[in-house]
């Protein structure tokens, strides 16, 4: 597999590594100035799809929502994770085999939180590897000052597709390491060096965005390939029995569906503060986040010693569990930016208030922000269902929506889902079923300092804006090893060429939009995609998986130039890592 590494990474995680280490002092001063006797700190379960599937499979089966585990704000706490589990082995359920497998998973990847038993190796390598399965490394001193997790990362995958006679691949290589310190302070770090070489689709997308999907600083590696970097890190500590602060650099989800109206995993990893607050039946989390407003790109990638425009995005949101079977979530966003006559960007102080509403602010700030609100609910019952839903509005005005003219300030987007599990009496048979809509120029601004983006990527939905989206998703366990899933995703929506904006390229200025008024979903280049995803996982030992994967991608349009279809195939070998996935 392809091998490369350039010393720009190395100033890069430089830089990075100094912003952080700056801020962290920071973040322990603040902590210290607080009660000292605090609580065991937890760190969180990485974004997972697959993983987080069976979390919520376990939360809909159990018929009670936890009072401590809010599934519409990613990443999970692993404590949070073990404390389900363990309500799931006190309620004697009767379980498949496939669920007992799955819940002696989550339970080993958390052990340090629950009984520990079932992760006791039988025989570690050279008698100090593996001594717990999830773990290639496990240390701890006598008086538990320090304890340290270490696991290997690596992904390699190979393939091809009938849309190019290029072969597709991935290798990444990396570590990660986990762990405490005197039981107070959890932390967290991931960096891994990759080469890939991507789908037609993919490379497409790369040659319009001038960014490599999900990631940050890049760099062309052979024919067609790419050489990236991906760094993440955080620290963990509980401020009280019932605040706790992350700081660090990764991505955020909101949201219980497969897709996000409000805050995804699309966009790349981003410095952070939040502040979580998990009192009685409430949740609320405050999100400080610095990301960037633009990544300028050449022909060899991103360009190296540039400092990129920043900008700043900060979201409030409260979550109450109503009864044991509902959750609802209320939410709000703002994105600003504040150039000086030099070029320097600075924080809007205003914005650091963790409890006024920011629609407000951002009023009195002059209007020069995006401000956004949002809703979302989940309602689990009859323990094989879960309906839930979003709506984020980004402007609009009661009267110009009751004229049903098509203003093209009317800017929203909703999301209504159903996940079916153990489905007509079927062990583990999942359905799931979603709908996504945003309506023109959803999500998009006046500058690149205030749209909805970051790294020129989506914070939300990765088709932007302009669409309508239903995803279709079956799940089967047949043994305890074993996942076969199959997704169909159908979209439509309407393309902007190069020199017009009908409202799906969020990056654009509003300002330049075709239209005020007739303005609906799907103007500009009618177009259609379908995707199609079928994937057989095998997990060999914890956390060790060999995927294979077919993915047929079509999409039509108005437009022959905007017209492409590929069959693509791979098999991929991926150890302490998730699929990476490019539905889209």
């Amino acid at each position: 597999m392809p091998w490369a590494f350039h010393w720009s990474k190395l100033l890069f995680f430089k830089q990075y590594r100094q912003t952080l280490l700056r801020n962290t002092f920071f973040l322990l001063f603040l902590g210290g100035l607080f009660s000292s006797n605090v609580l065991a700190q937890s760190t969180n379960m990485p974004l997972n799809k697959d993983t987080y599937h069976l979390v919520d499979r376990f939360e809909i089966l159990s018929g009670d929502m936890a009072p401590d585990h809010h599934s519409a704000v990613k990443p999970y706490t692993r404590r949070a994770v073990a404390q389900l589990t363990d309500s799931i082995q006190k309620q004697n359920l009767n379980l498949s085999m496939q669920d007992r497998f799955n819940l002696e998973y989550l339970c080993n990847d958390n052990w340090e939180w629950v009984d520990s038993s079932t992760n006791v190796s039988r025989r570690p390598f050279l008698k100090v590897f593996y001594k717990n399965k999830s773990d290639f490394y496990y240390g701890a001193d006598k008086e538990e000052a320090i304890a340290i997790h270490v696991s290997p990362v690596l992904y390699l995958s190979g393939g091809g597709e009938t849309a190019s006679d290029e072969y597709t691949y991935i290798n990444t290589r990396g570590v990660q390491v986990r762990g405490m310190i005197d039981k107070k302070v959890g932390f967290y770090a991931f960096i891994g060096e990759n080469q890939a070489r991507f789908p037609a689709y993919v490379r497409d997308f790369v040659n319009e965005k001038t960014v490599v999907p999900n990631e940050g600083f890049w760099k062309h590696f052979g024919t067609d390939g790419y050489d990236f970097f991906t760094a993440t890190g955080y620290i963990s500590f509980n401020v009280t029995k019932h605040i706790n602060f992350q700081f660090g650099h990764d991505r955020q989800f909101i949201g219980d569906g497969h897709r996000s109206m409000l805050m995804s995993d699309f966009s790349p990893p981003a410095l952070f503060l939040k502040i979580n607050t998990q009192v009685w039946k409430l949740n609320y989390t405050n999100l400080f986040t610095q990301v960037y407003a633009d990544a300028y790109g050449q022909s060899g990638g991103s360009v190296s010693n540039t400092n990129f425009p920043k900008k700043y995005l900060v979201a409030h949101r409260l979550g109450v569990n109503i009864g044991k079977h509902v959750n609802v979530g209320v939410y709000e966003a703002v994105v600003f930016g504040r150039e000086d006559s030099l070029g320097n960007n600075h924080f809007e102080l205003s914005y650091l208030n963790p409890i006024i509403f920011y629609r407000a602010l951002e009023q009195q700030n002059g209007s020069l922000d995006n401000a956004l609100i949002g809703l979302d609910a989940k309602w689990n019952f009859l323990r094989h269902f879960s309906m839930y839903g979003q709506l984020i509005l980004d402007e609009f005005k009661l009267d110009e929506i009751t004229a049903g003219n098509g203003w093209w300030a009317n800017k929203f987007g909703y999301q209504v889902g159903l996940k079916y599990i153990n489905a007509f009496g079927i062990n583990n048979l999942d359905f799931q079923a979603e709908y996504n809509s945003a309506r023109p120029y959803t999500y998009t601004h006046s500058t690149i300092y205030s749209n909805y983006a970051n790294y020129r990527q989506a914070v939300a939905h990765p088709l932007g804006a302009n669409f309508k989206e239903t995803i279709g998703i079956v799940r089967y366990q047949p043994i305890p090893r074993l996942n076969l899933t199959a997704k169909l995703i159908y979209s439509t929506y309407g393309l902007d060429t190069l020199n017009s904006n009908w409202g799906k390229d969020i990056l654009k200025d509003y300002n330049t939009r075709e239209q005020e008024y007739d303005n609906k979903i799907g103007q500009g280049v009618a177009s259609a995609l379908q995707f199609v995803d079928i994937t057989a996982t095998y997990q060999f030992k914890h956390n060790v998986f060999v995927d294979f994967k077919l993915i047929s991608r079509k999409q039509t349009s108005d437009e022959p130039l905007f017209e492409n279809e590929s069959v693509i195939y791979s098999l991929a070998f991926r150890w302490n890592i998730a699929q990476r996935l490019q539905e889209f």
